[in-house]
């Protein structure tokens, strides 16, 4: 049987754990209780590097005094990328731990299993670490707001994108045969548009699969000279170096949730991804042109105290920073109201909000109608050191 993972913001978070009780839970009246879920075991671990730095965030906080008065109380469990075990700890955490919202919990598939449990419940399922297109349909979740830009979006991005830079592409993709991946392809078609017959291969893979060794070899035979490998950073990395040990040397794209250096580039082997294009809307702090920034100098100064064995060049450390920044301003927002009502209220009326380390020109914005928080990206090429942006920034926004 699994232990409980209890991440209390203000302890010190270790790289190497996957489940761990640190300190005491405080009285109801000076605590804000969240929790959420992610992977720190299993073929997806690498996204465990989010709720880790989220957890860190909220340390600082603390530190600083917390919100309005009130310490942050974050629990956070492993589910393994497991949607089963997903359910099993997110109710955990709403009928034992009592959490006032989950916050940022990973992955497609495993927020999909708890979706309709947490909105008949009427739990903020808030800031959801996915892009599924799921996250933002208010209508038949009220309580569910995304975060990452829609998958179906960035697809479509790339696509046009493609058509733009090499017209008479041959395009293969991969894709998980999950929600996810069919939200990434779907875009990606819609995208190409009347040139939806350039795309020659298209596979998928199963998360439990050990290798996607045999799609890399058909989608190479297919005579592809374009790649998007819409995959996991486990696999999103595999592929890259698979292509590389077979001579195969199409344009690579990585989607924006596999797209970490430390975790899916570095596996590749470095002089596999020179050249590889993705879509940021986060600066990467190991990019030269981001030396002198104020935010992203405050960034590498709290890693240094608060995660000094995490890797600057991950971006989900970016991701889980600035997410949990959102969720800070969420509950400044709310002042003395914690209710449920007003987290939702607060979570879906975020205008303009602009942070250290979003790109320039991409700002969190939603409404009520429009529940996702983020709806840009702007392109970039791996230079075998840091993403290089190009391009002018992109979205529906």
């Amino acid at each position: 049987m699994s232990t409980r993972n209890k991440l209390l913001a203000g302890s010190f978070i270790g790289a190497a754990f996957s489940m761990m009780l640190v300190g005491a839970s405080l009285a109801a009246d000076t605590t804000i209780k969240l929790g959420n879920t992610a992977p720190y075991s299993g073929p997806a671990s690498a996204y465990g590097t989010i709720a880790r730095a989220e957890a860190a965030y909220f340390q600082m906080l603390n530190d600083q005094g917390g919100i309005n008065g009130r310490k942050i109380d974050f629990l956070s469990l492993d589910d393994a990328y497991s949607p089963s075990k997903t359910v099993e700890q997110t109710r955990r955490l709403v009928e034992q731990d009592e959490v006032l919202a989950v916050f940022s919990s990973v992955g497609t598939a495993p927020n999909i299993s708890v979706q309709k449990y947490l909105n008949i419940k009427h739990v903020p399922q808030i800031f959801v670490s996915s892009g599924a297109t799921r996250w933002n349909d208010p209508k038949q979740f009220p309580w569910t707001v995304g975060f990452n830009p829609t998958y179906e979006l960035e697809g479509k991005l790339y696509a046009q994108y493609v058509l733009k830079t090499k017209p008479d592409a041959k395009i293969a993709v991969i894709i998980p045969d999950e929600d996810a991946g069919k939200d990434y392809l779907r875009g990606f078609k819609e995208g190409l548009g009347e040139h939806v017959d350039q795309l020659v291969s298209s596979t998928t893979y199963l998360t439990s699969d050990p290798t996607i060794d045999s799609q890399m070899v058909t989608m190479r035979e297919s005579g592809a000279d374009v790649f998007f490998a819409e995959a996991t950073p486990k696999f999103a990395a595999q592929a890259i170096k698979k292509a590389g040990s077979m001579g195969w040397k199409p344009l690579i794209i990585l989607p924006s949730v596999s797209n970490s250096v430390s975790a899916v580039l570095e596996p590749a082997g470095i002089e596999n991804t020179v050249g590889v294009v993705t879509g940021l809307y986060l600066k990467d702090p190991n990019d030269a042109r981001w030396a002198d920034d104020p935010g992203v100098k405050d960034f590498l100064a709290w890693m240094k105290k608060y995660q000094p064995n995490a890797s600057t060049g991950d971006l989900f450390n970016v991701q889980g920073y600035t997410v949990a920044q959102v969720m800070e301003a969420v509950l400044r927002n709310c002042k003395d109201d914690l209710s449920r009502e007003n987290i939702i209220k607060q979570s879906t009326t975020l205008k303009a909000l602009a942070l250290p380390l979003l790109l320039p020109g991409i700002t969190v914005h939603n409404d009520p109608s429009d529940v996702t928080a983020i709806h840009q990206i702007q392109m970039a090429r791996f230079d075998g050191k840091s993403w290089v942006l190009f391009g002018d920034v992109l979205g529906d926004k």
